[in-house]
């Protein structure tokens, strides 16, 4: 179980001598012989890449990679394959050139003629996909949050430095120029001590409906390939599609779907590299009786000894009325939707988006803006030309860090229990950022007509964590949940 944290200095600026220093780190029993550093790509410089899972964000990687001068998407992989079809022709419509197209994407990595996979899956497939493809001697772009569980995160972490592959990770807010900047003028004192990194989901999530029985899984899916890691159980929901993000044994709700960027811009705002000593959830799916099982309205808590970051997920809109048009009345905290919010004793430093941060004074006023950044996709390819995991805007460590504070959030809930609104506010006295965010996240559902005495949150487990190992501490029922039960042949760990 024992992951050790490759060890590198605390500050995004030493990346470079960071994954210099780890190059070589972990993963000694990997099956497959390294491969060279300088691997070159195809005929004309041309990098080549295949693309898995096109149903949505992956055809914005088709189209992304497609349009930058000397890359070619040359496969598309899906194991729906109507969709696989449909894409494949509407590459040859939008690119007038067919592409190659799999089912399975192990029958992709063999090929000499791809040099990257970008991988955007569901949660459930991220790791494995990954680890397979630094395997095979590929580069990866892969989709967050990298990882289903922590343990896997840390598999992946530790292939990219022994086979010494390019993983960037798709968070893409990491290519903005606005947001450092805006960062380094607060590490600098211009709004006096940072008090707290407050990330904000406030993201319309309504019911997605409640079913008899088991569903019939289209016969042009492969339902085994689908479910790979995950067990294999019949489907349960209407969907199969997308809704996969509200079933815990293949998602990890709002917190590690839309959530993970903004986890990911808190801890980048606290410097923070290693994973919090001590996390706690508060939350539950309140508003309705439905298929999925993951919280659509939670916070999490996670105390790191210089500044905490708080996290908020609400799926429900202001009120019950409000419910005419969810996606028209949803909260939002100063003027946040989903966004950071970075607390300082002088002002706060806000990001609305994934390129822009905002300073603003206490009293209000706006005395500072900054903007601007890269493409992303383009600072992965760059990275690969230049052989140099150092030029990464989001190496796969920093993924992996900020999906595991989506996931260790998710544990303390796992292992929590349902209480009263008044036993939690006992429970959290001592912490003003969580009382205060539990008294608004109170306020939000009785607007919504939910009676908290009837229909409880869940209060998490208080955990402790040993940073270093990536273990918890006195809680063994939370270790459980750091790695999942692997199902034949889709096991990550076997190589590891």
């Amino acid at each position: 179980m024992s992951n050790p944290q490759d060890s590198g200095a605390k500050s995004p600026m030493s990346r470079r001598a960071f994954l210099q220093t780890t190059a070589a780190a972990g993963a000694a029993a990997f099956a497959m012989p390294a491969v060279s550093w300088g691997r070159v790509s195809g005929a004309n410089g041309d990098l080549r890449v295949a693309v898995v899972g096109v149903k949505s964000r992956g055809w914005a990687h088709v189209t992304g990679f497609q349009r930058l001068p000397g890359v070619r998407v040359v496969a598309l992989c899906d194991v729906d394959a109507k969709i696989l079809r449909n894409r494949a022709a509407e590459f040859e419509k939008n690119f007038g050139e067919k592409v190659d197209h799999a089912v399975d994407l192990r029958t992709l990595l063999d090929r000499q003629d791809i040099d990257v996979i970008s991988i955007a899956t569901p949660n459930h497939w991220h790791a494995l996909q990954t680890i397979w493809s630094i395997q095979a001697g590929k580069d990866v772009y892969v989709e967050k949050p990298v990882s289903h569980n922590v343990w896997e995160g840390r598999q992946v972490v530790r292939a990219a430095r022994k086979y010494q592959r390019i993983v960037q990770t798709g968070t893409q807010a990491r290519s903005s120029h606005g947001i450092p900047e805006g960062y380094q003028w607060i590490q600098d004192g211009n709004l006096g001590k940072i008090q707290l990194a407050r990330g904000l989901c406030y993201k319309p999530r309504q019911s997605i409906g409640k079913v008899k029985g088991n569903q019939t899984v289209p016969d042009h899916i492969d339902y085994d390939l689908w479910t790979g890691p995950a067990p294999l159980v019949p489907l349960r929901r209407r969907n199969l599609h997308y809704d996969w993000h509200w079933d815990y044994a293949t998602g990890n709700g709002d917190l590690g779907n839309q959530g993970i960027h903004q986890m990911d811009l808190c801890r980048w705002a606290l410097r923070e590299q290693e994973l919090s000593p001590r996390v706690l959830s508060v939350g539950g799916r309140l508003g309705y009786d439905d298929d999925a099982n993951t919280a659509n309205t939670q916070f999490i808590f996670h105390d790191y000894d210089r500044v905490p970051l708080l996290f908020e997920v609400r799926g429900l809109p202001k009120s019950k009325a409000g419910q005419r048009q969810w996606s028209k009345n949803m909260d939002r905290l100063d003027g946040v939707g989903i966004g950071v919010i970075i607390h300082c004793e002088g002002g706060k430093l806000i990001v609305p988006n994934y390129s822009k941060s905002v300073a603003y004074d206490k009293t209000g006023k706006q005395v500072r803006e900054f903007t601007g950044g890269e493409n992303h996709f383009a600072n992965f390819v760059k990275a690969v030309r230049e052989r140099d995991a150092g030029v990464l805007n989001s190496d796969i460590l920093e993924g992996h860090l900020s999906s595991a504070l989506c996931h260790t959030g998710n544990i303390s809930h796992f292992v929590g229990k349902e209480s009263a609104p008044g036993a939690i506010r006992e429970a959290i006295k001592s912490e003003p950022f969580a009382s205060e965010t539990f008294d608004r996240m109170r306020a939000h559902l009785e607007a919504n007509e939910i009676d908290l005495d009837a229909t409880k949150l869940t209060l998490g487990a208080s955990l402790r964590m040993d940073p270093k190992n990536e273990t918890f501490v006195g809680n063994e029922q939370a270790n459980v949940h750091l790695r999942r039960e692997y199902r034949e042949p889709f096991v990550v760990g076997h190589s590891v």
